[in-house]
């Protein structure tokens, strides 16, 4: 997608009808050795930040639960829209875990440091308009008979950077990228 000039706007929506991104699979995960996990936890965050700096914009469509890493992988996307029934949350403290795909540094980049310590310390989870009220996604739609409000709108808001300069948009994303850095 990096490289692929006819590449305008990724949105990320799931295939199965009420679940984003249910996160790790913990039964797999107790499977593995101490070696296995950080090579996991390592190769994940990679995958988040490579999702990150893609230069297009990248739209997170949130029609169920994103949860633990689903939320993570909502997090490096440029923009969230959420059904309003939607379920976020970073749960790992729930699990003995701490959020290792970037979660510790993103949310509070989007809700403040003090609403992100607060999420990630309870392992609280919200719903859409919960997360549109903090800031955390940036539109909450109720839920259609379809299950896909979330999608629809977020293909609304693609269509909506769609006819905007590309390279302009690309240059936008680095700048504020860059910005937040210092």
């Amino acid at each position: 997608l990096r490289f692929d000039e006819q590449v305008r706007v990724v949105v990320f929506k799931s295939q199965v009808k009420g679940v984003f991104c249910a996160g790790a699979d913990l039964k797999e995960r107790a499977k593995m050795d101490d070696a296995e996990v950080a090579e996991f936890v390592r190769r994940l965050r990679n995958l988040m930040d490579e999702i990150a700096a893609l230069p297009v914009p990248t739209i997170a469509a949130i029609d169920g639960y994103a949860l633990g890493g689903g939320l993570e992988l909502a997090l490096a996307c440029d923009l969230r829209v959420a059904a309003s029934s939607a379920k976020m949350g970073l749960i790992e403290t729930t699990r003995g875990l701490l959020p290792g795909a970037g979660g510790t540094q993103r949310l509070p980049r989007c809700v403040g440091i003090g609403l992100a310590k607060e999420l990630i310390f309870t392992g609280r989870q919200i719903d859409g308009e919960q997360a549109a009220s903090m800031g955390l996604v940036n539109h909450s739609v109720p839920q259609n008979s379809e299950g896909d409000a979330a999608y629809q709108r977020a293909l609304a808001l693609a269509e909506e950077i769609l006819p905007q300069a590309p390279f302009a948009v690309k240059m936008g994303k680095l700048a504020i990228n860059k910005g937040m850095e210092v």
